[in-house]
């Protein structure tokens, strides 16, 4: 069937619905945005130009998806805004466009849920199955991987890292990179406080897993190591784990730091 708008929503002529895409009472298409099929617009929802939305999401009143940033560099080039498919965006979120100083495109995967009020600032990177809390805050060119929890009212400084199967808890202030695994939380302390086990095991990572992660977060922060060597012990001991293997290489590539244990 084709897209279903209600009479009371302005769709640009330029705009592109996929089939069975539902537009609801009192929302804004803008040109050049193309929504994918099944995709329901509840009501009140502005999607901005060069937007692309895939399929199966559903957004809801007073969420606005792909409107200009608030960056004051930002001069109206044509950045673009892409999510994926199957994503939940609640209540008065904002996910806002690209800018020029950060290629361009902020990038949302599939399967993600943002919570009522949460935000996702220019040229950041989102990829899977996470949840956002309530008025949880991404600013600008954070970056998170998949499978993470960042609660309520948490707020990650921009160019910071999210690390994948993260917990970020509710009211953290994260100023570095959050640790793969891990449980961040804090405001003016924030610190890793070791593996996220319960999480974890209900995501189906094995026993050998958990324990290997664990195992090398006490070396990594309770032996009282230089970093360096900390590194190098967890990775003869068990870097053969690939769930550790990954930890090592985030933190290696870690650029503002990390949030130490």
């Amino acid at each position: 069937m084709s897209a279903i708008i209600h009479p009371s929503s302005v769709v640009s002529p330029q705009a592109e619905l996929g089939e069975g895409v539902v537009v609801g009472p009192f929302c804004v298409i803008e040109g050049n945005a193309r929504i994918g099929a099944r995709t329901v617009l509840r009501s009140h929802v502005v999607v901005g130009t060069l937007t692309e939305i895939g399929e199966d999401n559903e957004i809801f009143p007073h969420a606005t998806v792909g409107l200009e940033c608030q960056d004051l560099k930002f001069k109206g080039e044509p950045s673009r805004l892409v999510m994926g498919d199957r994503n939940k965006v609640r209540e008065g979120v904002t996910l806002h466009r690209g800018t020029e100083g950060g290629g361009m495109l902020t990038a949302i995967g599939s399967d993600n849920l943002f919570m009522t009020g949460a935000h996702v600032a220019h040229d950041c990177h989102v990829g899977d199955q996470n949840i956002f809390g309530n008025n949880a805050t991404l600013a600008g060119h954070v970056e998170v991987g998949s499978g993470c929890g960042v609660g309520a009212f948490a707020a990650v400084h921009q160019f910071c890292r999210v690390g994948d199967h993260a917990w970020v808890a509710p009211y953290t202030v994260v100023t570095l990179d959050a640790l793969p695994f891990m449980r961040t939380a804090g405001t003016r302390d924030t610190k890793s406080y070791g593996v996220n086990g319960i999480g974890l095991k209900r995501k189906g990572f094995s026993e050998e897993a958990i324990e290997a992660l664990t195992s090398a977060h006490r070396i990594l922060f309770r032996k009282k190591l230089q970093l360096a060597d900390a590194l190098d012990q967890v990775q003869a001991e068990l870097g053969n784990i690939p769930e550790v293997a990954y930890l090592l290489d985030f933190i290696r590539k870690a650029e503002r730091g990390i949030h130490r244990g």
